[in-house]
């Protein structure tokens, strides 16, 4: 099966026992590889049995680049597939954006996942407020943004390791379907992890109060720092089992 949007990194579990897969998504700007180093997180899930699907998102990392605005309802469709596709119930691992996807995919009734592990989760929409033709421009050549939210999504997007007019692109084809976690939730496990100093996931208690089986934390750090610190990876492999 094809995921045009994608570039998906497949490790295989060693045959130890039958455990569900697991699909890493990582977060804006950033890349599968980048977030989820391998002898961090790739090499424990493969060693504990299971297969590992590490997901290049849209114009990030070693995905194709995108040529237009990108619906979130595509982006979400190829990770339904890639999740059906994998055999057994899905545990998704997601950080920041790919938090955001990883809600949203475990809330379609289709997509068989047994439990989600997300950091960094903005209970509202950023992108919503990008100037995506100020950021396009810029790209171009012109001025600068005159917002710091714009500024900040554009420099993300240049010192990205993928294209980024392309994720640019994302922006402005999600801004168009703003995160609405009170539309619908999860009904699966869901552990939600906060950093202290983070102020994008601030409200992360209100999020888990929609969910059956939530758990929040919170851990020392701001929106990088508790992405890279090994209390984050512990408090994950320890929820996943």
């Amino acid at each position: 099966m094809t995921h045009p949007l994608l570039s998906i990194d497949r490790h295989v579990g060693r045959d130890v026992a039958e455990r569900d897969p697991v699909v890493l998504l990582h977060g804006f700007g950033s890349s599968g590889r980048a977030d989820w180093p391998h002898d961090e997180w790739v090499d424990p899930f493969v060693a504990a049995g299971r297969d590992v699907f590490a997901v290049d998102l849209p114009g990030h990392g070693s995905a194709p680049p995108t040529g237009g605005p990108v619906a979130l309802s595509a982006v979400l469709d190829e990770l339904a597939d890639l999740v059906r596709s994998a055999g057994r119930h899905a545990v998704i691992v997601g950080y920041s954006l790919g938090a955001r996807l990883a809600w949203g995919l475990a809330a379609r009734a289709d997509v068989p996942v047994s439990r989600l592990a997300l950091g960094g989760l903005s209970p509202v929409e950023p992108f919503a407020a990008v100037d995506v033709p100020a950021a396009r421009a810029a790209l171009a050549g012109g001025p600068e943004p005159a917002d710091e939210l714009s500024r900040m999504i554009l420099r993300m997007a240049r010192s990205s390791d993928g294209d980024p007019a392309s994720l640019i692109d994302l922006v402005d084809g999600f801004a168009a379907d703003p995160f609405d976690s009170s539309s619908s939730a999860p009904t699966v496990p869901v552990l939600l992890i906060a950093g202290e100093e983070d102020p994008m996931a601030t409200g992360g208690e209100a999020l888990v109060q929609r969910l059956e089986g939530g758990v929040f934390r919170t851990l020392p750090g701001d929106h990088r720092g508790v992405l890279r610190s090994a209390a984050f990876r512990h408090a994950v492999m320890e929820f996943l089992g």
